[in-house]
């Protein structure tokens, strides 16, 4: 008899002898379990987790080192597996993680990517503990197990597949968040979270907002930093803080405590798993013609809208999440500034220093984008090679303004136009930051930012440029 056989005969036993006392549930099998998938491959991991579990997490988590292989929802034996399938927890699972096992102790279905790929059954319930053994599940419960064990997702190559990804996952951290905030403390750490989103972003947010929020921007946040390091294979969560652009001390503040160690364990090891899903998607292939200027659509401005459909298509409807091709905002971009250099006596157009610019709806930053990069050109195409720093610092940044009312793409404007200015070889200071704030009001973004241009110059703007 092979050793994975064994276990399995060992593993039916063990059911057996809990079955015998009369008072077992589906708790009282989960220490058998967990003793056959470990002795089904000496390097896996299964972790059972009570906190987890509260909070809306599988029954185990399977891991190898650190990477996370599947997991598994157990139900007690002799529960309906047909009606399981049907409820909104194993649908939500199914539509999140990649690898997963449901089972009743006996009988065991294999899901990839939400389709059942595999179906065995070692037996069913029988009189006085006894377990009436199918001849042939043995073989085909070990077969399963084998296939479990040794699959390894897809790595995503395109912009779709790698939101629709990250979407469900998403989802999921936003569920998680909400379950561990009811069940944690007012002094814990998600309680402080939601006072720093309230102090530094919206005043009012509800809990239901703040894990929306949050999850986005986790998922955000990661891809971002992934971008900068698209090469990295062994991309994790700590590697986000390292590499996020210095565009927002809040955001920036944010991901060092996501990729800190004292991250909530409860949240943290999907959020681990997100950052493996990005670890190995082609992100080469995800962010081809991105900053090459090479007049094609801009992937990762769509890749947010096809985010947002897949994440929440109410809200992208809602509030207008649709985007100006990229060929549009660069005509709309030139013709702003050959208006201001013809009609209102700006020589330097956009790059004038006493012209306001405000985008009030900004999203991901589309025209923000495209207006950097047309005053960039202008100054270095100049020969000013060597004054684009001091130029950015003094004259482009206090008269660059973004307002947006979703929190995931200002996450984006700052993490896209902190990228593009890198790109350009600008250094930002430690406390430096862009001009995109979330705000709801249109009054209220004119008023900021016409008070940060009267700072700045001693006095109002001579021209508003709205470009969106």
């Amino acid at each position: 008899m092979s050793d994975e056989l064994k276990s399995i005969q060992n593993y039916i036993q063990a059911l057996q002898k809990k079955l015998a006392l009369g008072d077992a549930t589906e708790h009282t099998h989960r220490s058998a379990l967990e003793t056959l998938v470990e002795s089904l491959d000496s390097g896996i991991t299964a972790t059972n987790e009570p906190k987890h579990i509260e909070c809306g997490a599988p029954d185990f988590i399977l891991r190898k080192g650190s990477v996370t292989i599947g997991y598994i929802e157990a139900k007690d034996i002799g529960k309906s597996l047909d009606e399981v399938e049907k409820s909104e927890q194993l649908n939500r699972y199914r539509d999140s993680l990649t690898n997963l096992i449901l089972t009743d102790y006996l009988e065991f279905r294999w899901y990839v990517d939400g389709d059942c790929r595999l179906k065995a059954r070692l037996g069913s319930p029988g009189r006085e503990g006894k377990i009436r053994r199918d001849t042939a599940g043995t073989e085909t419960v070990a077969e399963l197990f084998n296939n479990f064990l040794s699959h390894r997702a897809e790595g995503v190559g395109t912009p779709r597949e790698l939101a629709q990804r990250m979407a469900r996952q998403a989802h999921l951290i936003r569920n998680l968040i909400i379950n561990a905030f009811k069940n944690e403390p007012e002094g814990g750490s998600l309680h402080t979270q939601l006072v720093a989103f309230r102090d530094n972003l919206i005043p009012d947010l509800s809990v239901e907002q703040f894990a929306d929020m949050y999850a986005q921007t986790i998922a955000y946040g990661l891809f971002a930093a992934k971008c900068t390091i698209p090469d990295k294979k062994d991309f994790t969560r700590f590697d986000a803080a390292q590499n996020l652009p210095k565009t927002n001390p809040f955001l920036r503040k944010l991901f060092q405590y996501i990729a800190g160690y004292e991250l909530d364990d409860r949240i943290a090891w999907l959020v681990d798993d997100l950052a493996q899903v990005l670890a190995q998607a082609d992100m080469e292939a995800v962010l081809k013609n991105f900053g090459k200027h090479s007049g094609k659509e801009d992937p990762v401005v769509h890749f947010y809208e096809t985010f947002l459909k897949a994440y929440d298509p109410k809200v992208r409807e809602m509030r207008g999440v649709y985007y100006t091709p990229e060929p549009v905002v660069s005509y709309i971009v030139r013709s702003i500034d050959h208006l201001l250099k013809t009609r209102f006596n700006k020589p330097q157009g956009l790059a004038d220093d006493n012209t306001l610019i405000l985008d009030p709806a900004t999203g991901t930053a589309t025209f923000l984008y495209m207006v950097i990069n047309e005053i960039h050109q202008a100054i270095v195409g100049k020969g000013q090679h060597g004054l684009w720093n001091e130029y950015v610092a003094e004259k482009l940044l206090p008269r660059i303004f973004g307002f947006e009312l979703l929190m995931a793409p200002y996450a984006v404007a700052h993490l896209k136009l902190g990228l593009l200015l890198q790109e350009t070889g600008y250094e930002f200071k430690s406390e430096q930051r862009l001009g995109i704030y979330l705000t709801n009001t249109l009054e209220e973004a004119i008023k900021r930012a016409e008070t940060a241009m009267r700072e700045h110059h001693g006095k109002s703007p001579e021209a508003v440029s709205l470009v969106s």
